[in-house]
């Protein structure tokens, strides 16, 4: 799988808000027209795809998947030797080193052949079977070489063959290219590129025709929603990619979509197994997704495989054990899901779900209660802003003590000694650079990298300022900080001393005392929570991002006994996980037998325990 962008015209209209719960006229109408006229790209757009044309695998997304992999998906989605394929279309959107392409195209000739005989006159037959694309110049060719070969080493005559390539192959961005809906199979490796590796040209297009383009949604989330587009009535995707759309608030749009008109049928977690030739930093998954032909009933059979059951099992017995509704495997999973809408779909463990959602329908989330939740700053430029608190060259009241991830050890701060820049007043404005000389001087000095960001280009009057304002009066507020990535809850209390950097969260409240709030942030609850909720990072690591704190729950602090909250606090400087948790599962009600299975469950979610064991 390969990825590179290029431009074509404004829909007319999104997909994304017709009903797919019947497939009537209007649906047909509008994907069959694919909604990608032809147009002139635009002179930017092509000098984009030029930029692109250079990166390397990783910058355009290119991670190429296993054999057994691919089997798995073709026979999930149905793309099996005993149908007649070559009667059917199956739609590759990006198919890099042609692992998809190749192996559907072996099973399309067995197929033809088994029903059919001698491939010398298939030609007329197999054109409308397979289309494939794929815009990196030099890998479209070398597969295209490659499937020439296939075709005529089977008896395929060389013309033929190469009829077969021109119809079958093209050498294009498969998010803006027109195609013929109706595809009964889409099957690959979407890309995976994350939005600020898109020229903003592209970004912009994107955004313009895709609904689930959402917030900071990785760019495999189109491919989903263009492909489930292209599928005819009955037809099936397969893919294997990233799980984070399943549990992030990105990927909302996406599980909305695909709640009203689609069947969410297989899910193995591939978590334990090398999915891909290279390793990647996001958990994936192979997701078969089939497109309802009437009207969507209450609810619909999910077939799954958590992580760690392919560990030790092959993968081609699952498949079969999935195919055969699970019961050949015990560690085939059946559960009913009802139209979700974009909730998170939380497949991962259902024993810490129902706990999880027990407690959500007894307490409040976190900022129901009177707290909040936030990120520290981002500059856009940390080299420029962020140095030496002390010899950061600008005026006193132009810079702030930073402390950022690292600083975190052992429960409390070891502040390394950094600052940053602050180029706003105390009401939160952009201050005029001409009152502080020293800092005037210092933005002058590194103007070229400070122009070069975004939000420099956006604010050409304001190029001087941090990409996120920096709030007045955060610095002196008591906040418990989190890092973005880590293996357990780490809640440390700044008593107003630091403004944290961005890859720290924080949590405040004018209602709670923060030392009481660091226990309850600090226990296994808290963490099972997180766990269920959030997408692991490669290691198993955890993300405490805002979205996932703000799904933690706990009690007004009002209703709250004074003995107990006498408890918190004293437990918020404990090191020992069993005293910070025994007040902390009596404050939630948990049963003995939860207790231990609360203890249980975040025991296998640490990371570092994990490691230590």
């Amino acid at each position: 799988m390969t990825w590179l962008p290029a431009e074509c015209p404004r829909r007319p209209a999104r997909v994304a808000a017709l009903d797919y719960s019947t497939a009537g006229t209007q649906h047909w109408l509008m994907t069959s027209l694919d909604l990608f006229a032809e147009v002139p790209r635009t002179p930017e757009i092509e000098a984009a795809v030029l930029r692109m044309a250079g990166e390397d695998e990783g910058a355009r997304g290119a991670v190429f998947t296993r054999p057994e992999i691919v089997e798995a998906i073709l026979d999930l989605s149905g793309y099996r030797v005993d149908r007649p394929l070559y009667r059917m279309r199956l739609l590759e959107p990006s198919f890099g080193g042609g692992e998809f392409l190749l192996t559907a195209v072996d099973r399309l000739l067995q197929a033809f052949k088994r029903e059919e005989g001698s491939l010398e006159h298939a030609m007329p037959a197999l054109e409308p079977a397979i289309r494939g694309i794929e815009l990196h110049a030099e890998t479209f060719q070398k597969v295209r070489a490659e499937l020439m070969s296939k075709l005529e080493c089977r008896g395929i005559p060389a013309s033929d063959a190469n009829a077969l390539c021109d119809a079958w192959l093209l050498c294009d961005d498969f998010l803006l290219t027109p195609l013929d809906a109706g595809f009964d199979f889409v099957v690959g490796n979407p890309p995976y590129v994350r939005q600020e590796k898109i020229p903003s040209e592209l970004l912009r297009e994107y955004r313009r025709r895709f609904s689930t383009l959402y917030d900071r949604a990785d760019l495999y989330v189109p491919f989903f929603e263009r492909s489930l587009d292209l599928l005819a009535a009955a037809g099936t995707l397969g893919f294997i990619c990233a799980n984070r759309w399943l549990k992030n608030r990105y990927g909302g749009p996406l599980r909305e979509k695909i709640s009203c008109g689609f069947w969410l049928k297989y899910f193995l977690d591939t978590e334990d197994v090398a999915a891909f030739h290279a390793d990647v930093m996001a958990y994936p998954a192979i997701t078969v997704i089939q497109r309802l032909s009437g009207a969507r009933p209450p609810s619909l059979p999910l077939s799954l495989v958590h992580a760690g059951a392919l560990g030790n099992r092959p993968l081609a017995d699952l498949v079969t054990a999935l195919l055969s509704d699970g019961h050949a495997s015990s560690a085939v999973h059946r559960i009913e899901l009802t139209n979700t809408g974009s909730e998170p779909l939380l497949l991962d463990d259902f024993a810490r779900l129902a706990l999880v959602q027990r407690i959500e329908k007894v307490f409040p989330t976190l900022e129901q209660v009177g707290c909040k939740v936030g990120i520290g700053v981002a500059t856009g430029c940390d080299d420029v802003y962020i140095g030496s608190f002390e010899e950061l060259p600008v005026e006193t009241e132009r810079k702030l003590p930073l402390v950022m991830a690292r600083d975190l050890a052992n429960g409390v701060i070891q502040w390394g000694g950094k600052g940053v820049v602050n180029p706003f007043d105390e009401s939160g404005r952009l201050v005029d650079i001409d009152d502080y000389p020293l800092l005037r001087s210092y933005m002058k000095e590194h103007e070229e990298s400070i122009r070069k960001r975004n939000v420099a280009r956006r604010n050409p009057n304001g190029w001087f300022r941090t990409i996120d304002r920096i709030h007045p009066g955060l610095r002196e507020t008591p906040k418990l900080l989190v890092p973005d990535i880590k293996g357990e809850s780490v809640f440390v209390l700044d008593d107003g001393r630091f403004y944290p950097h961005h890859n720290l969260y924080y949590v405040m409240s004018e209602t709670w005392d923060l030392r009481a709030l660091q226990t309850v942030l600090r226990s296994s609850v808290t963490l099972v929570t997180v766990a269920t909720y959030c997408t692991r990072m490669a290691g198993g690591f955890l993300r405490f991002q805002a979205q996932y704190l703000r799904r933690i729950r706990v009690p007004a602090w009002q209703q709250i006994p004074p003995a107990m909250r006498e408890r918190l606090i004293t437990a918020s400087v404990s090191h020992s996980q069993k005293e910070i948790d025994e007040p902390v599962f009596v404050l939630y009600g948990l049963s003995p037998q939860e207790a231990v299975n609360v203890d249980a469950m975040a025991k296998t979610a640490r990371v570092s325990l994990r490691q230590k064991g």
